[in-house]
């Protein structure tokens, strides 16, 4: 595996010390109407962990994602990262300060290539202004050098170098969850989100994702939060794991701790007493 891609070599050092708070989610709560999503829950992220969020559908694993990155805005709570405390952001604040995710259902741009949507990830780090991007010589051409130079490290990083011209809606299943996962490291995030990184895979396309999770996160230092449902995967990769039942948090510590936690069992893992 090429090892010259290395995540967040471009954003400023956050000052943030290895095992210390990178993200707090501080009582958040979320409601559509009468329906209540989530509900005082309060967890954190410790920079360079893998942090696993899990529970049954309709926990509201994902809406928590959504209010990470801003899609959605709680009605009760606050969220701090890198510092900076805030009750309610806009997605492009997030990904701006350092925010990058994955989806459940694949969202690519299916009539572009692998490398093109890549690309598509390195915008937010683009600088120069649309008359240079127009003109596209001088500075503006410089950047794009480099930012193509990062796109094509990825590629080789994720082992897909077959498929880099390759419209990305011709691809099996498996091998656009990758391109997703390279789109997400372009933007060179400090907190990585990952919702259902494994879902529809088979037991290769799994392994290898993990392997590519686990290289993302242990070689380069990558803080990971991800939703996932095989436990497996989730006792094999996390740190520590976060419970979610109907909204509200039912337990959080380490895998083993929580497999073994009888609310956990009697809500999600379906293990007899």
């Amino acid at each position: 595996m090429n090892r010259h891609f290395v995540p967040g070599s471009i954003r400023p050092d956050d000052g943030i010390a290895k095992g210390d708070i990178l993200l707090n989610v501080d009582n958040i709560s979320l409601a559509f109407g009468g329906v209540k999503a989530i509900t005082d829950i309060s967890f954190d992220v410790c920079k360079g962990e893998i942090r696993a969020i899990i529970g049954p559908n309709g926990a509201g694993k994902t809406s928590m994602l959504n209010v990470i990155n801003g899609f959605y805005h709680p009605q009760k709570g606050t969220i701090t990262f890198r510092g900076k405390q805030r009750s309610s952001m806009k997605p492009y604040e997030a990904v701006g300060q350092g925010i990058a995710r994955t989806f459940q259902n694949v969202a690519l741009f299916s009539g572009m290539s692998t490398l093109d949507n890549i690309m598509a990830g390195r915008s937010v780090l683009m600088h120069r202004g649309l008359l240079w991007q127009l003109i596209w010589h001088g500075p503006a051409l410089a950047e794009e050098i480099v930012h193509r130079r990062r796109v094509e490290e990825i590629i080789d990083f994720l082992e897909i170098q077959h498929i880099r011209r390759v419209p990305v809606g011709r691809l099996p299943y498996g091998l656009q969850k990758r391109v997703e996962l390279g789109r997400a490291l372009a933007m060179e995030p400090s907190l990585l989100l990952l919702d259902e990184p494994m879902a529809g895979m088979n037991l290769e396309e799994k392994e290898d994702m993990s392997r590519f999770i686990l290289d993302v996160n242990q070689q380069f230092g990558t803080t990971i939060a991800l939703i996932e449902h095989d436990m497996g995967v989730v006792m094999d990769l996390s740190d520590r794991v976060v419970v979610l039942d109907y909204g509200k948090k039912i337990a959080d510590g380490p895998p083993e701790e929580v497999r073994n936690n009888q609310d956990v069992i009697d809500a999600y893992l379906g293990v007899p007493h």
